[in-house]
């Protein structure tokens, strides 16, 4: 069914208010800079919105916006190393993990690992759908999780269950 330009804009703003904040979340806990992740969200959206007519139409164009901004988010952290000061803050209406530990841990983690482990255990996404956020198989999905669980045990001095969620 085709829409007219009103209705495909107003398609697109609420698809920019249901998902902007859980995307600059995102972002955040992968980046641990709520200005970069902020950027990195709204050049997401700049994408989606060149691309609107045709992802539109996609199933769950939610997950190609949160893909292209954890590719985003990865490419600026290579770029500048940031670095933040680890606190409990409000980002996005959303309280992030406050444990320092935890933040510098997941900071330690390579971006694919860290962008599994933010969405499947701080968003609570299922594997499958982590899978085609991130761009991957459900297998590899898992054993990004699998390997930022024995990585965040060893940096966190824990150990870690086997198993694969």
């Amino acid at each position: 069914m085709a829409r007219t330009g009103e209705d495909a804009s107003s398609d697109f703003s609420w698809m920019f208010r249901e998902e902007y904040p859980a995307v600059v979340r995102t972002a955040y806990l992968i980046l641990g800079d709520r200005a970069a992740a902020e950027d990195v969200a709204q050049e997401a959206f700049i994408r989606l919105y060149a691309r609107w007519a045709k992802i539109s139409q996609y199933e769950r164009p939610g997950a190609w916006v949160r893909r292209v901004a954890i590719r985003l988010a990865g490419k600026a952290r290579r770029a500048r190393r940031v670095t933040f000061a680890l606190s409990e803050e409000r980002v996005a209406g959303q309280v992030v993990p406050s444990d320092p530990d935890l933040q510098r841990a997941l900071l330690a983690l390579p971006p694919s690992q860290r962008a599994a482990v933010v969405l499947h255990y701080l968003e609570g996404r299922p594997v499958a759908e982590v899978a085609s956020i991130i761009g991957c198989a459900t297998a590899t999905a898992k054993v990004h999780l699998h390997r930022a669980r024995k990585r965040l045990g060893a940096l966190l001095g824990e150990e870690t269950a086997d198993v694969v969620g």
